[in-house]
């Protein structure tokens, strides 16, 4: 389960930031993830939850905002699902090379006190 070494840097992270900027425990920690990134977040919160108390995040919550992924095709310029799609443009039948979002994995606000 790398979601595991994922939550490690990310609270790391967060706590570097909040201790440079005089706070002592974190409070909300947001990350946006995208549906190619490779990350489950259920995986994700069961490794925020068995991690929290060792960064100064006891009474912490994580937020995740999850990103689809959307393609941009090369031939027609049609922007599309990939969920629902692949790669396959389903608008002239192409390959699309080009992913405009879904590949996330951002510590993205993290509030303290």
């Amino acid at each position: 389960m790398h979601e595991v070494g994922i939550m490690e840097g990310a609270l790391d992270m967060a706590r570097r930031l909040m201790e440079k900027r005089g706070g002592s425990r974190l409070r909300r920690v947001h990350m946006t993830l995208g549906s190619l990134s490779g990350v489950v977040p259920e995986a994700l919160q069961s490794a925020f939850l068995a991690l929290k108390d060792s960064y100064a995040a006891q009474d912490a919550v994580l937020d995740v905002t999850w990103v689809e992924a959307v393609c941009r095709c090369d031939a027609c310029r049609a922007d599309f699902s990939f969920t629902e799609h692949g790669y396959i443009c389903p608008g002239c039948g192409e390959p699309a090379l080009a992913i405009l979002r879904g590949r996330e994995l951002e510590l993205t606000r993290v509030e303290w006190e």
